[in-house]
């Protein structure tokens, strides 16, 4: 196999360079520095209005529940936002979803359906909606959408934010706070780090969440595990079929296989795949990316991508090439679901 690789644009080589200073630091983040201060400046003036009672969060007749980090890109908010959906729906709790919806056409709120196209609705909400079997809404405004969805489900007992921890417009009763193994990068505030807000925990309730085997900064929290589910077809996907182990595992003797993963952090998935035996070639995308057109080589005898794109790619457009979705779980552990269960008493006591 003899691929082609598309060649990083400047701008694409520039952000690359970037983002490695944000874990150590550097001369490109330093030169940054002035603006991070404007930033930093803005974002104090934003806090001061709202401690000031100058603007004040909007009011919801359910809990919300915000899911979201201070480091900007994969921090594995969408696997928590899972898995705290599969608690809720064990214990019985009708829960939905509000998000943004990052890389949508359009601003608008909209409620998602299962015929909605990740152009329309982003590629994260629907896969929530898709995989966590949970009524979701977009919009930038995050209050607007919430309003919405609940007005369409109104049998709901409380909302989950898929980010938002900055949308202080927003209401929260309680914050899930989630690192991955970057913690707090070099420390500083975007442009020159990646901090979205200086790191100090929020005034209402929260938990502390690591996509990660072990703390990757001095807060107290948990640790999870993060891992394969196993892989179905494209099509079987579509079709709300299962992963599979055994699907997964057959694929370790693929002659010719493709690896895409248009994710924050391909390396993590394809290092995934490589701890399962794979060794497929490696085919990194742009986080978000939208494809008009099949994002691996013409000559892929097989192909494996991530549920966030295949959202993104209906089995059409995958021709007659064989392609198979991995799935990723996060379990967030016993404990994390013993703090859970007793702050979902008290939400909603």
């Amino acid at each position: 196999m003899s691929p082609s690789p598309r060649r990083p644009t400047l701008a694409e080589r520039l952000s690359a360079r970037l983002q490695r200073e944000w874990l150590t630091g550097g001369p490109l983040s330093a030169a940054l520095l002035p603006l991070s201060g404007v930033y930093c400046l803005l974002l104090g003036l934003r806090r001061a209005a709202y401690a000031l009672g100058l603007k004040r969060p909007a009011a919801l007749p359910v809990p919300v529940i915000v899911v979201g980090n201070w480091i900007v890109g994969g921090a594995g908010k969408t696997p928590t936002t899972l898995a705290v959906l599969q608690q809720l729906r064990a214990r019985g709790l009708r829960a939905g979803v509000v998000s943004r919806g990052y890389g949508r056409e359009g601003d608008e709120v909209r409620l998602v359906s299962t015929q909605s196209s990740a152009r329309e609705v982003g590629d994260e909400p629907l896969l929530l909606h898709l995989r966590g079997r949970v009524p979701v809404a977009v919009g930038r405004d995050r209050v607007a959408a919430a309003q919405a969805l609940l007005a369409a489900h109104p049998e709901l007992q409380l909302l989950i934010s898929d980010d938002g921890l900055q949308h202080w417009r927003l209401p929260r009763a309680l914050s899930l706070l989630v690192f991955d193994e970057r913690g707090l990068g070099n420390g500083r505030l975007l442009p020159a780090g990646p901090l979205r807000e200086p790191p100090r925990l929020p005034a209402n309730p929260a938990l502390v969440v690591y996509n990660h085997r072990e703390p990757s900064t001095a807060l107290a929290g948990f640790t999870g595990r993060r891992q394969l589910a196993g892989a179905v077809s494209l099509a079987g996907w579509w079709a709300g079929e299962p992963p599979t182990l055994e699907a997964l595992r057959a694929l370790r003797q693929q002659p010719g296989l493709v690896a895409v993963a248009g994710i924050a952090q391909p390396q993590r998935f394809f290092d995934m795949l490589r701890e399962q035996g794979l060794q497929p070639l490696e085919c990194p995308q742009p986080d978000h990316a939208a494809y008009e057109r099949a994002p691996w080589p013409a000559d892929a005898q097989a192909v494996v991508l991530t549920e966030k794109d295949a959202v993104k790619l209906p089995p059409a457009l995958a021709a007659s090439t064989p392609v198979w979705v991995v799935a990723l779980d996060f379990a967030p552990g016993a404990a994390f679901e013993a703090a859970l269960d007793q702050q979902l008493q008290r939400l909603l006591a």
